[in-house]
């Protein structure tokens, strides 16, 4: 609950700031307003951090730059167009931007830009009320004229305007609602999300690449789950990820769950407590979130009714890899990430055979192999994708996977585990057996690489016999 007393004295400690202090006296001094606007007069208010200080005033950009060029150690126009002159000050990156009072023309979301000359409808025409307040500096003065501090004690996020003139206005602000529900905790006002569903389509018009932005920001939160069931229950994950939405049609095959969309979350939320506990203060690991998320999208596709009424989801983690690729490449992600988490759905399944029966050294470096550079990330999945409610099951396969890790870490003393190669390089396998470059080198590779897996470190002497014995009988 916002208590508006200690809200108050942040705001005055946020006015405070040497940075906020020293752009309000240069604007004072030049006879212009200046105010912190957005994020961070919301998150002083609610006793968040605050971060990235966007500032508005009634100077126009060339007035802007002529005010911070003496105070700042770095200068940056690229925005003058939108009104906006960025400044490094006291070494901290701001943003200054003039009054706006812009149109759009519902085709883009490109807006036809104008200037304003009052703070208030520059506040009105913002995304959310709780994000359309802003503090003029220096005489501390909250300006609030869309109820942005009344929606933050309730805890809703509303639009300044009518949702629907909004949302029409900038389709991408249908997404930012899920992540700052998410980020914030607040529930959606109910017209806003009702022209959320009628709206969703016109998302079309939004870059892959903003979309992507704002999904990653959403799995960046503490609790991305609640932003997902927003994109669910509005329908709009169906314009940029319907195989999440997809996963509520499927009833998993152990009836753990009412259906794989319920586990999925599960699986996320799971995940991102132990991302936590085991790498405490590191960043959100949005590839392995995302792998958590989209972990089980090949059920649908692989569902089968066999005999007797049981269902089963054969190769379903081939084929989510599969799907998961093409998504993620659809929204324009990385190389890195797209990879990262087509490895993790494909290889999310491969340590239930682990639990259901002893592995062998050799199985145990397969595991390593295949995993690669995703090894603790694949750790922390299939942990998370223990759902049961079945306690003494779920010791079981806790147990196993701490066995598993202590077997991995003990031959990982014993041998270079994490750089797996034969002991004998191309070189001078082409030396011993007399050959030159081509495919019998590689053949010669692959066999020695299967006798490092299945036997660990044997010795150069013993791995060259055996690479003799191989060429011998391969002739």
């Amino acid at each position: 609950m916002l208590n508006m007393a200690d809200g108050l004295a942040r705001l005055g400690a946020l006015a405070e700031n040497p940075v906020v202090r020293t752009l309000a006296e240069a604007f004072s001094a030049a006879g212009y307003d200046l105010a912190v606007v957005g994020g961070p007069v919301r998150d002083a208010l609610l006793g968040r951090p605050t971060h990235d200080l966007d500032f508005t005033t009634n100077a126009r950009p060339d007035d802007i730059l002529r005010i911070v060029t003496p105070i700042s150690t770095a200068q940056w126009d690229i925005g003058r167009a939108f009104g906006t002159i960025g400044a490094r000050v006291q070494g901290e990156q701001v943003e200054v931007t003039t009054y706006r009072a812009d149109s759009y023309d519902g085709v883009t979301r490109k807006p036809t830009v104008e200037f304003g000359d009052t703070i208030d409808a520059d506040l009105h025409r913002r995304d959310f009320t709780v994000n359309a307040m802003a503090l003029l500096v220096p005489e501390v003065k909250l300006v609030d004229p869309t109820g942005g501090v009344e929606d933050l004690v309730g805890g809703v996020l509303r639009t300044p305007a009518d949702p629907q003139i909004s949302f029409g206005d900038d389709p991408l602000r249908m997404l930012r609602a899920a992540r700052f529900s998410a980020q914030l905790g607040f529930r959606i006002d109910d017209a806003t999300a009702e022209a959320i569903t009628q709206l969703r389509t016109t998302l079309g018009i939004v870059s892959p690449e903003r979309i992507q932005s704002e999904l990653v920001r959403l799995m960046q939160t503490d609790d991305p789950v609640r932003g997902i069931r927003v994109l669910v229950d509005t329908d709009l994950i169906e314009e940029f990820l319907p195989e999440v939405s997809a996963l509520r049609l499927e009833v998993d095959e152990h009836h753990h769950h009412k259906d794989v969309y319920e586990h999925s979350l599960t699986v996320l939320r799971q995940a991102i407590a132990l991302e936590q506990s085991r790498h405490p203060g590191s960043a959100p690991d949005v590839a392995l979130r995302i792998a958590a998320l989209l972990h089980d999208i090949g059920k649908p596709r692989t569902r089968k009714l066999e005999d007797g009424g049981a269902v089963t989801f054969h190769h379903h983690d081939v084929v989510g890899s599969r799907m998961a690729r093409k998504r993620l490449q659809s929204l324009r992600f990385d190389t890195a990430t797209t990879t990262s988490v087509a490895t993790l759905i494909e290889l999310h399944l491969r340590f239930f055979g682990y639990a259901e029966g002893a592995w062998t050294d050799a199985a145990v470096r397969r595991y390593v192999r295949d995993a690669g550079d995703e090894l603790e990330r694949l750790h922390i999945l299939t942990r998370a994708d223990v759902t049961t409610r079945n306690r003494r099951k779920a010791g079981r396969l806790a147990s196993a996977y701490d066995d598993i890790e202590s077997r991995i870490a003990a031959l990982r003393e014993q041998e270079e585990l994490d750089s797996i190669r034969p002991e004998l390089d191309g070189n001078r396998i082409q030396s011993i057996l007399g050959i030159g470059p081509g495919r019998e080198v590689g053949e010669a590779y692959r066999f020695l690489l299967e006798v490092r897996l299945d036997e660990g470190v044997i010795g150069a002497d013993a791995a060259e016999q055996r690479l003799r014995e191989w060429w011998a009988a391969r002739a």
